[in-house]
This record gives C-alpha cells, sequence and structure tokens, in this order.
C-alpha cells in the first residue's frame, strides 16, 4: 500500500442525531454531511476504510419485529444486524460517491457485509450487559424472560429492556476481502456496528450469535488487518476529557498509552462512553498503529492535520 491507511471509525451522530425521528431523509441528510467530511481526508491522499455504529437502526429494527410478531415472524439478532448493515452501507455509498464527484475524485465505493468471529466462551455470554430494543412493561418483560429466556434490566422511570452479550471480536470473515480492496483504491464501508458475531462451527462453518460486539474495538481490530497508520474516532466532541462535566473538566490535547491506561484506571472514562474508545486506542497502538485521534465528525480534517483533536500515541 503505498497511501497512508485510516480507519475512520463513524459514531452514532453521523447517521443519526439526537431527537430526530429517524426518517430516511433526516439519516441521508447526515449521512451526506459526514461523506463531505470524509471526502476531505481522502483528499489529502489518504486510503481509507470507513466503519460505523447501528445501534438506532438496529432498534427500530427490533421494534418493527416486535409490532409485526402475529404476521410476520421475528428475525434473530445477526440477521437484523446484516440489515442494518445493508441500509448504513447502501446511504454511504451513494453519499460518498456524490461528495467524491463533487471534487472530481473518482474513486470506487464499497460495502462489505462483515461477520466478527467471537468465542463461544467469552465470558460476557454469561454476563448480558449491552441494552438492545424497545423498552417493555414489567408485565411484558416477565414473558419475555419465560418465553425467550432473555434477559431483561429495569431502568428508572422507562421499564425493562433486554440485554444481550457484548463479546470481544477475535476476526473478520471478511478481513482479507477488505485489505485487497482498500489496497486496490477502493474506499470501504466495513464491520458496520462492530460486525455480526459469529462463533466457528465444525469444518469452518460459522454461526450467528445474540449478541453485540463493540464498534470501537471492532474498528481497532480493522485498523490493524488493513495495516492503517491511523484510526480516527469520531463522536460528539472535539476533546476527551478529563473530569468531563464537572467543575474543572480538562482537555487532552495528546496521551501517550500509559498516561490513557493510567486515566482509564482513574474511571475518567466511563465504560458506556468514552471507556471503550480509549481501550480500542491502546489495543491498535500496542499492536503497532501509528496514532490514534479522538474528536468530533465535523473537525476529522483538522484533526489528522494536527489542529484540533486528541491524540494518542505510543
Amino acid at each position: 500500500m503505498t497511501k497512508k491507511a485510516v480507519v475512520v471509525a463513524l459514531g452514532g451522530n453521523a447517521i443519526l442525531r439526537h431527537q430526530e425521528m429517524g426518517t430516511a431523509e433526516e439519516q441521508f441528510a447526515n449521512v451526506r454531511r459526514t461523506s463531505m467530511n470524509i471526502v476531505k481526508i481522502i483528499r489529502e491522499g489518504y486510503a481509507v476504510a470507513v466503519t460505523h455504529g447501528n445501534g438506532p437502526q438496529v432498534g427500530d429494527i427490533l421494534l418493527r419485529n416486535e409490532m409485526a410478531k402475529d404476521t410476520l415472524p421475528p428475525m434473530p439478532l445477526d440477521i437484523c444486524g446484516a440489515e442494518s448493515q445493508g441500509m448504513i452501507g447502501y446511504m454511504l455509498q451513494q453519499s460518498l460517491n456524490k461528495a467524491l464527484r463533487s471534487v472530481g475524485l473518482d474513486f470506487p465505493v464499497v460495502t462489505v457485509l462483515t461477520q466478527t468471529v467471537v468465542d463461544a466462551d467469552d465470558p460476557a455470554f454469561g454476563n448480558p450487559t449491552k441494552p438492545i430494543g424497545p423498552f417493555y412493561t414489567a408485565m411484558q418483560a416477565r414473558r419475555l424472560m419465560d418465553e425467550k429466556g432473555w434477559k431483561m434490566v429495569h431502568i428508572r422511570g422507562r421499564g425493562y429492556r433486554r440485554v444481550v452479550p457484548s463479546p470481544r471480536p477475535i476476526a473478520l470473515v471478511e478481513g482479507e476481502a477488505i485489505t485487497r480492496l482498500v489496497r486496490d483504491g477502493m474506499v470501504v464501508i466495513a464491520a458496520g456496528g462492530g460486525g455480526i458475531p459469529v462463533v466457528a462451527g465444525p469444518g469452518g462453518s460459522l454461526r450467528g450469535v445474540e449478541g453485540v460486539v463493540d464498534k470501537d474495538y471492532t474498528a481497532a481490530l480493522l485498523a490493524r488487518l488493513i495495516g492503517a497508520d491511523d484510526l480516527l474516532i469520531l463522536t460528539d466532541v472535539e476533546y476527551v476529557f478529563l473530569n468531563y462535566g464537572c467543575p474543572g473538566q480538562q482537555a487532552l490535547r495528546e496521551m501517550t498509552v500509559a498516561e490513557a491506561k493510567q486515566h482509564l484506571a482513574a474511571t475518567h472514562f466511563p465504560p458506556g462512553s468514552m471507556g471503550p474508545k480509549i481501550e480500542a486506542a491502546i489495543r491498535f497502538l500496542e499492536d503497532g498503529g501509528r496514532r490514534v485521534v479522538i474528536t468530533s465528525l465535523d473537525s476529522a480534517g483538522d484533526a489528522l492535520a494536527g489542529r484540533v483533536g486528541t491524540w494518542i500515541h505510543r
């Protein structure tokens, strides 16, 4: 690969913003804006692979399953994840193609439906923690736990919600194909929503499992697989902060891996928000990556040029 490679990990606001209804028009408008920011990176000479979240989209698919269950058979979570990859990939492909043409570039854009291999013995399967899908009343939750064996948690003021395992990613089934496509100069969209979790069976067979792989951990794995120099994690803040949301919060412009580990151990980065991003950054860098940048979507181009964002390096 002659170009420097970067994996761009998109947060949820790249596709759907807070308080939006989630219409196709809203999501396309967000993705078009996102695509213009990605094209700025491509114009700088980077080979780009894009990955993204899918939480709201999978939630909508699960809700449609629930509402139509008396008419159509509900689909399992792995198939719902595949549906969301196709939908978001389609929006990104179309929008990126348009954005590239608008600046006189002509790179093929392709989505790879991606399966993420996880360990069937991962401890996460014995301790489901990832909330998914709609909220239920106590009576509905009891029925679903009895009928389907689901684990439910109570969220004060909102009701009960299903939780599923979040196993760690081991490999991407389509990793070699993704790597070849990036090396051939294509803009690749892959491993959406952390990838579809599968476990290996006899004779190389694969079986989808009910779970959600953290998208940041998979982004780090994807970056290592394609030999990326940089991992760019885009979220809704320009910097990583210490004491975020508290008096005396402090923006971090730069961190070493050792410093990131110290801050993580001091619980500055909560597990439900910044924690997985920092853990993914550490893993990528310890496996040979050059740099991780965490910043907001609109600052993506400036962040890679070193003007904004939090840089993490070895």
